[in-house]
């Protein structure tokens, strides 16, 4: 098979445009230190309900001084939908789904979660001002999806 010199030349020009892209990104992320997520908590979403600690979700007080909310985002609430923290602690926020693909988004913050069925995503946050914060579903979900919104109250 015959392959034209420009032809040659260009598909040389490609396969070398692709390595020099893969170089990169895998410079980059080495660089960065970018890594796979890792350590995920799994749960099963039919026995979320009956699954320590989402059976109860809510606020639990650590011996050190800090809190862990766990939540369950489910067709069209959060479970609790408020929560009260105290100003100045830290506060880990676990998610969690049994149905369908949730948001997980506390206004003025940087906490930004998916909550995903069979997973449990965690982040954490200290609120230095205290206030109202509005908890919304970023995710469409159905048909009530703009009703799906809670509170974290801050004293």
């Amino acid at each position: 098979m015959h392959i034209h010199k420009y032809e040659r030349w260009w598909l040389t020009f490609g396969i070398g445009m692709l390595l020099v892209f893969l170089a990169t990104i895998a410079f980059a992320a080495f660089a960065d230190n970018i890594n796979p997520p890792s350590g995920l908590q799994a749960i099963d979403p039919t026995k979320v309900s009956k699954t320590p600690p989402f059976d109860h979700p809510g606020l639990r007080r650590l011996p050190d001084g800090n809190y862990e909310a766990y939540f369950v985002a489910e067709v069209f609430s959060f479970q609790p939908s408020t929560i009260t923290v105290p100003v100045g602690r830290k506060v880990t926020f676990y998610v969690t789904s049994p149905d369908v693909v949730h948001g997980f988004y506390i206004a003025k913050t940087d906490v930004n979660m998916m909550a995903v069925p069979g997973w449990v995503n965690s982040e954490s946050h200290v609120f230095s001002s205290p206030g109202t914060y509005l908890l919304i579903c970023h995710e469409y979900c159905g048909i009530g999806h703009q009703n799906m919104f809670g509170k974290i109250v801050v004293k």
